[in-house]
């Protein structure tokens, strides 16, 4: 057994990682190990574990993540390893060998390392020692300030280790290593001095004294850029250190001509752009407000990335007198990317050397190409990049140079390491998508069909490759409407067909995106087209991909990244429809187990969602005996948590209910159909009766005469909701009887009331109380709470009805003793009845007591049909005093 923190936090047994579970329960072990063998109290932990203020039930919640380590940690076998969660008070200890952990054995030998006279004997115990990082330090673990503080304090050390590594290196002699090494860590933290002055020492030593200075005059330009800041004394040193040793740099140059040669590099102008003009001004700002400006052009494959850029070079030519360079990388083609060594030579080419000066040494080259750009206002255009590694060879040297990039990825080093500035395209709104189409069409034709034009820029989801696509087609067919064409690409199974033609299309650029993608990142895009909604989290994801939801998080970003889905909400993505398309196309290619872990996911954490929506409610179903249990499953801190997740899965939870009985998962269907019961209380005129017929379809496929009953009563109950009484007794007069011969009691007393309240607005009201009698009856054999206070509730209610007071407020009375102090609604329910009955009995003051704890409670809960209800009642109250 043992433990990481330095990378995704684990516990490792029988050679695997154990699931763990929620990211609060990670923190927890966490922030354990970070102090194992030592007290941390609750509050600490409650600190680390909520990155907000703490819920006032935290400690309840802290209780149970504890009970739930200890049982892992009995589970496999840490006792046998010295391993011991203890509790000490209002504190909790790990007991345990600190050897066990990676971050110990990480820092023993990082201090060993420092005490020895070899530097070999260093080298050795430090690459050892790097070699227990895997990642991020704390990865999986809540962002809370405790916990980052801790992760920083490793990272930190990390970097001293690293920065102690290259110095060994360097005492060794072996200075292209320690650049090598320190090269890395410098990308990725830009403005940490200590680490570029070591780089650029070690790039002097190993005989790059121009890439040296480079950095050093990078690094120098980021820190006033970003701190406002000169470079410190360490960084200054090492520059002077690097002047004062450094050789004379020879690079070929060629003989200054008469004329100074202006390289015009740039292709035609694209035809018939439109639009983008809050991105060509956002460009324009970033290039005026920068020295040497880097501009990120970014957006997903088809959106005009090139075109965009092209235009903007055109319109502002006059800007860069010195002359306008163009490459194109190729990062996302079907041929292979040219060499950085053939770009500068085109570069240098265009700049005038002669093809005999030409360098080379690729590093040459670039040395070069910075030397003769250092004092000219010129453009570059780097387009269809694929990555930073690939760009920054080829950026200029100067302060008046301006590279413009296009990318379908976000290239986040560039920003980090060279200041860049992105501008992203997104899709065209539905103006310029017809815009765009009347450069085409002309405008007559698009003129005379409005609203078609309209619709076709839809379902080419604003992308301007699909409507250019669109517009050639329907050019190439003079005699077509755009009706006639809204009608083909409004078949799904079609329209990415359409929007191919000849050699460009929608599916061809997804495809060249998709080609360069990790391989997990591929094998989630894939399984994507198979899920059963339009945006999903990452528990859904990993669902799908067979992943943990930390490895399907930063799949799903970099997915975001390629411009293949957006982070609509935080911690949901979503794929625009093309897109969307383009992955149920791949779907085949996915694992053909993603669909039934996706629906087991949704079982699983449905029923989570229904403990923390409706405390002590009997769960509304039990698990199917194959069922698989995802890797982790997502708590819900209140019930608002709850009925947000219910809000923001009903189109893939409805999608999924469809999808399985298509499978003849029939058992999962109709589970799936009532999963959502507390938010249909909730919204209950909300369209909900398909739904649920489709899961009594199902219901009645399998035999199950338990889901049957429970659907047709929650079903029955939506009906007389929505004002369709007839139907609604069709399914509750049978509901009852089907729970009996289920034998299943709280089914049988939940069926009967319903069936008696609706028997009750419809006036037989005689036969309503003895049902509602029965079904208390039922209830209390049971024993089972919260299905005594429902029946209570609609017994109450009967009586309020026939104002028989007393007896409804000895019903309230009775299931408010009941009633679970987390069930928040039903409670302010109860004060409402409670309220009213004390109100018919002429208690008045203890009346307007009730209601206004029933306001309280209701807008606490978030239930504002109770706080209006009570609000009312109150007022008819004040009214009648």
């Amino acid at each position: 057994m043992e433990f990481r923190l330095l990378g995704s936090v684990a516990l490792v047994a029988e050679d695997r990682d154990v699931a763990l579970g929620p990211a609060k329960r990670t923190s927890l072990l966490a922030m354990l190990l970070l102090r194992p063998n030592s007290a941390v109290n609750v509050g600490q932990l409650i600190d680390a574990l909520w990155e907000e203020e703490p819920p006032t039930h935290a400690k309840t919640v802290l209780q149970g993540h504890v009970s739930r380590l200890r049982a892992l940690l009995a589970e496999y076998g840490a006792e046998a390893y010295g391993v011991e969660l203890a509790t000490h008070g209002s504190a909790y200890m790990l007991r345990m060998p600190e050897s066990l952990v990676d971050a110990h054995r990480f820092e023993e030998l990082v201090g060993l390392a420092g005490v020895q006279r070899q530097p070999a004997d260093a080298v050795r115990m430090l690459r050892e020692a790097l070699s227990y990082w895997q990642g991020p330090a704390l990865t999986g673990t809540v962002h809370s300030r405790p916990l980052e503080a801790a992760a920083g304090g490793l990272e930190e050390l990390r970097l001293a280790s690293v920065e102690a590594l290259a110095e060994a290196y360097g005492k060794l002699g072996e200075h292209a290593r320690a650049a090598a090494v320190l090269r890395t860590e410098a990308v990725a933290h830009p403005l940490r001095e200590s680490l570029a002055a070591a780089l650029m020492l070690a790039l002097g030593r190993s005989g790059r004294q121009s890439d040296a200075i480079d950095w050093y005059h990078r690094t120098r330009r980021l820190l006033a850029e970003e701190l406002g800041v000169d470079p410190g004394e360490t960084l200054a040193e090492a520059y002077a250190t690097l002047l004062r040793s450094a050789e004379p740099v020879t690079v070929p140059r060629p003989a200054a001509p008469a004329d100074v040669q202006v390289p015009e590099g740039l292709p035609r102008a694209p035809r018939g752009f439109t639009g983008r003009g809050e991105e060509l001004a956002a460009l324009d700002r970033a290039v005026s407000c920068e020295e040497a400006p880097v501009c990120l052009v970014t957006g997903p494959a088809g959106v005009g990335k090139t075109a965009f850029a092209l235009h903007w070079a055109y319109r502002r030519r006059a800007d860069f007198p010195d002359g306008r360079l163009f490459a194109d990388l190729r990062g996302f083609s079907d041929t292979q990317e040219p060499e950085t060594a053939a770009v500068l030579r085109e570069f240098l080419l265009a700049l005038g050397v002669p093809p005999q000066r030409v360098p080379e040494a690729v590093e040459a080259r670039g040395a070069l190409f910075r030397s003769l750009t250092g004092g000219r206002r010129l453009l570059v255009v780097l387009d269809n990049a694929r990555s930073s590694e690939q760009v920054r060879p080829l950026l200029p040297g100067g302060d008046h140079c301006t590279t413009l990039i296009t990318s379908r990825d976000r290239l986040g080093g560039l920003i980090a390491s060279d200041a860049a500035r992105p501008v992203p395209l997104r899709h065209l709104p539905t103006a310029d998508s017809t815009a765009l189409l009347t450069t085409v069409l002309g405008a007559e034709r698009v003129a005379s069909e409005p609203d078609a034009a309209a619709r076709l820029a839809r379902l080419c989801d604003g992308l301007p490759l699909a409507l250019r696509v669109t517009a050639a087609r329907l050019a190439e067919r003079p005699q077509w409407t755009l009706s006639a064409m809204v009608g083909e690409l409004a078949d799904e199974q079609s329209r990415l067909i359409l929007l191919d033609v000849e050699d460009r299309g929608v599916s061809a650029a997804l495809h060249l995106t998709v080609q360069q993608l990790p391989d997990s990142a591929a094998r989630l895009f894939r399984a994507i087209g198979l899920h059963t909604g339009s945006d999903l989290d990452r528990f859904a994801a990993g669902a799908l991909a067979g992943t943990s939801p930390a490895q399907a998080s930063v799949d799903l970003d970099r997915l975001a990244a390629a411009h293949l889905l957006t982070e609509s909400v935080p911690g949901r993505w979503t794929p625009h429809d093309l897109v969307r398309l383009y992955a149920r196309h791949l779907a085949p290619q996915a694992d053909p187990e993603g669909l039934l872990r996706l629906l087991d996911h949704y079982l699983y954490t449905g029923l989570a969602a229904d403990a923390a929506a409706e405390p002590g409610s009997q769960p509304c179903y039990s698990l199917p005996a194959d069922v698989r249990r995802p890797a982790a499953t997502r708590e819900f801190e209140d019930r608002t948590a709850a009925l947000d997740w219910y809000a923001a899965e009903r189109p893939a939870l409805e999608g999924a209910v469809a999808a399985a009985a298509a499978l003849g998962l029939h058992d999962r269907a109709w589970r799936l159909a009532l999963v959502q019961w507390p938010l249909m209380l909730m919204r209950i005129g909300d369209g909900w009766t398909p739904l649920l017929e489709a899961g009594l379809a199902s219901a009645v496929h399998v035999g199950d005469l338990d889901a049957q009953s429970r659907t047709r009563a929650l079903l029955g109950w939506i009906l007389h909701e929505e004002g369709r009484d007839t139907e609604a007794l069709v399914h509750l007069e049978k509901a009852p009887g089907l729970a009996a011969r289920a034998g299943d009691a709280i089914s049988e007393a939940i069926a009967y009331v319903n069936y008696a309240a609706v028997l009750d607005a419809t006036g037989e009201h005689e036969r309503a109380g003895l049902l509602m009698v029965h079904a208390v009856s039922l209830a209390d054999r049971t024993g089972h709470p919260s299905t005594q206070v429902l029946t209570l509730q609609h017994l109450a209610g009967h009586c309020l009805k026939a104002e028989e007071y007393e007896a409804a407020l000895a019903h309230t009375v009775r299931a408010g003793e009941l009633v679970a102090p987390d069930a928040v609604v039903v409670r302010a329910q109860l004060q409402i009845a409670r309220g009213e009955a004390l109100a018919g009995i002429g208690r008045l003051d203890e009346a307007a007591d009730q209601l206004e704890r029933a306001i309280a409670a209701a807008d606490k809960a978030g239930f504002p049909e109770g706080s209006a209800r009570a609000t009312e009642r109150l007022s008819r109250l004040s009214a009648d005093r």
